[in-house]
C-alpha cells in the first residue's frame, strides 16, 4: 500500500512540473489577462488556478493507473503520449503569456487538444477509469481552445 501511495505521489509530482512551468510563465498573467478584450463567457483570472489544480491531479492519477497496471515497458506508447501532451500543456503558457504570440498559442492548444484525445483513447483502451479521468481535461482544453482563438482574434495588437 505504501509503495502504491508513494508511486501515486511521484506521478503527481512529475505532472506538477508542467504546472510549475506554466505558473512561472503566468506569474503576471492576471495583469495581462485583465488588459485583454475577452468574450463575455471568459472566466475570471482567479478560476484558472483551481481548475488546473484539479485537472493536473486527475491527469496524474490516470497516468499512475496506467503505469501501475502495465509499467513503463508495457505502456510505453501511452505514457510517451502522456509526456508529450504535458510538454504542449506547459508550452501554452509560455507562448501566450511570455511570448504573447496568439498564433503560437493557438497552434499549441490545437495540438494539445489532439494529443489529449489520442492519449485519452490510448488510456481508455488500457483502463476505462484512466480514460474517464481525462474527460474533464478534454472538456477544459476544448473550452480553452475556443477562448485562446477568441482572445487572439480580439487582441491582434497584443497577441
Amino acid at each position: 500500500m505504501l509503495r502504491s501511495l508513494t508511486s501515486l505521489l511521484a506521478w503527481i509530482a512529475a505532472t506538477s512540473l508542467a504546472a510549475v512551468s506554466g505558473a512561472v510563465a503566468a506569474r503576471s498573467a492576471s495583469v495581462f489577462y485583465g488588459q485583454l478584450d475577452r468574450p463575455l463567457w471568459a472566466p475570471p483570472a482567479w478560476a484558472f488556478g483551481p481548475a488546473w489544480t484539479v485537472l493536473y491531479v486527475l491527469m496524474a492519477v490516470a497516468a499512475w493507473r496506467i503505469w501501475r497496471a502495465h509499467g513503463f515497458g508495457g505502456a510505453r506508447t501511452e505514457l510517451l503520449l502522456y509526456g508529450v501532451q504535458l510538454v504542449f500543456n506547459a508550452a501554452w503558457s509560455w507562448l501566450f503569456f511570455v511570448r504573447r504570440t496568439g498564433v503560437g498559442a493557438t497552434i499549441d492548444v490545437v495540438c494539445l487538444l489532439l494529443l489529449i484525445i489520442v492519449t485519452l483513447v490510448a488510456f481508455w483502451r488500457r483502463d476505462a477509469v484512466a480514460g474517464a479521468l481525462f474527460l474533464p481535461y478534454l472538456a477544459w482544453v476544448s473550452f480553452a481552445s475556443a477562448l485562446t482563438i477568441s482572445v487572439w482574434r480580439r487582441n491582434p495588437t497584443l497577441l
